[in-house]
């Protein structure tokens, strides 16, 4: 009875780590297909803010966009690509113009000023604006320079 009882639980102890091995191994299949999958949607995710930065820019030179909305999102784009594109000097304009004007209101926030806070707070942007008008211009002619260089460009 002794040898038989050792015969079962040695049975049972390989087809537990049978078990164990496929469940690992599944497990490991299924970790290689998610790592896959997050980097097709960061490529992605790069791809899409990379097309929407050369709209934006492109738009900001053509004056299709106010300089302060062009800017916000020249910004945001770059650093969603590589937060250490806004650092470059070339593009550093966006940075200046977005902490310059970011304590302004915005969407509801912007609705619930009086009408005088909110003219004084276009009064502000405006002024912003006309001293950054330039160097904004000039870091959206940056983008469009540096995205006609292609990917390679981007260090």
């Amino acid at each position: 009875m002794n040898s038989t009882i050792a015969i079962v639980l040695l049975v049972v102890a390989l087809a537990v780590i049978v078990g164990l091995c496929f469940y690992a191994w599944h497990l490991r299949k299924e970790v290689r297909r998610r790592e896959a999958y997050r980097r097709d949607e960061d490529m992605r995710a790069q791809s899409n803010s990379l097309e929407n930065l050369d709209y934006v820019a492109s738009a900001l030179v053509q004056e299709q966009v106010d300089i302060t909305e062009g800017a916000w999102r020249c910004k945001v784009l770059l650093e969603i690509i590589d937060s250490s594109l806004t650092e470059k000097p070339e593009f550093a304009a966006f940075a200046e113009h977005y902490n310059r004007t970011s304590h302004l209101k915005t969407h509801s926030a912007r609705q619930q000023l009086t009408p005088r806070e909110r003219m004084q707070e276009d009064k502000e942007r405006l002024i912003v604006e006309d001293d950054m008008r330039k160097p904004v211009l000039q870091a959206a002619q940056a983008v469009l320079t540096w995205r006609a260089k292609g990917p390679g460009a981007l260090h």
